[in-house]
């Protein structure tokens, strides 16, 4: 898959993706990077630490974060954006559901659009099955590879593992219908999103679910309150947990891990990968 000037190999090697919070309440980094210069100097340690894709956020997604006006947001990061991609040689993902932003982005320079909707937030979240989806359109319109991550308003199932899979499953078609290529896609299980404590383990134990569909996975578990919750540590301190699920993500086919810590992280993928190809 081309992502900007890269050609990634995400049937057989594993990527680092760098997350950039450009927000005064990100759940883990809020306000830290959220001024030009300390973004870059992170972005640029990011990149000597072995990133591969570099993604920008800049409205929170925590539990009960502030809705941003689409313009609120654009503010927000297509000025980091533009200098990102002035200064460095790394693709740019940007963290978005909504139309107007991603278009803005990619205008901007982004080149990959990182739905946590998986293109569905107008069918699932505001029940407007016709309207199809901005960002898809966006991918069409701009020919960007695009990651569909799972999510719905309200974390009730009635056979979990399955309607993860039948909820990825439509996004893909959604992203389909609206033109975007079948190679340009990518799934997320969604790590933290209408999801209980327990659910989070379960579809960690089978991220099969996800990796069987037939697309790249990425897996975003960095510091999120599963692992909080699993070792009772606040969100400093979830680093080692968030090494052991890229290790699990890994060794269950996991093309891009997106993590806060890319040293530590692709270190360890580096690690389970050497392991996972001995006697191959």
């Amino acid at each position: 898959m081309n992502i900007g000037t890269r050609d990634f190999d995400l049937a057989r090697q594993v990527y680092m993706m760098g997350i950039l919070n450009v927000t005064p309440d990100s759940f883990s980094d809020g306000g830290k990077w959220n001024k030009m210069d300390a973004a870059l100097h992170h972005v640029e340690e990011m990149i000597r630490q072995g990133m591969d894709i570099l993604d920008i956020g800049g409205e929170s997604t925590r539990p009960g974060y502030t809705l941003l006006s689409d313009e609120e947001e654009i503010d927000r990061v297509v000025p980091v954006i533009e200098v990102v991609k002035a200064r460095f040689d790394v693709p740019v993902s940007i963290d978005t559901y909504k139309g107007a932003v991603a278009e803005a982005a990619a205008v901007a320079g982004a080149d990959l659009l990182n739905d946590i909707w998986g293109c569905a937030y107008e069918k699932r979240k505001l029940g407007q099955p016709e309207t199809g989806s901005g960002v898809a359109r966006v991918a069409v319109k701009y020919q960007l590879p695009v990651c569909l991550m799972h999510n719905r308003a309200e974390a009730v199932y009635t056979d979990y593992l399955k309607e993860v899979a039948a909820d990825l499953s439509d996004s893909v078609s959604i992203a389909l219908s609206a033109g975007v290529k079948k190679e340009q896609i990518i799934l997320d299980p969604g790590i933290g999103f209408a999801k209980s404590y327990e659910q989070n383990l379960l579809l960690m134990k089978h991220l099969e679910t996800v990796t069987e569909l037939g697309y790249p996975v990425l897996l975003g578990t960095s510091r999120k309150s599963m692992i909080g919750l699993a070792l009772d540590l606040p969100v400093t301190e979830r680093e080692e947990g968030t090494i052991a699920t890229t290790v699990l993500g890994v060794e269950k086919g996991c093309s891009i891990i997106r993590v806060h810590n890319v040293q530590a992280n692709s270190r360890a993928a580096k690690m389970t990968k050497k392991i996972l190809e001995a006697g191959m």
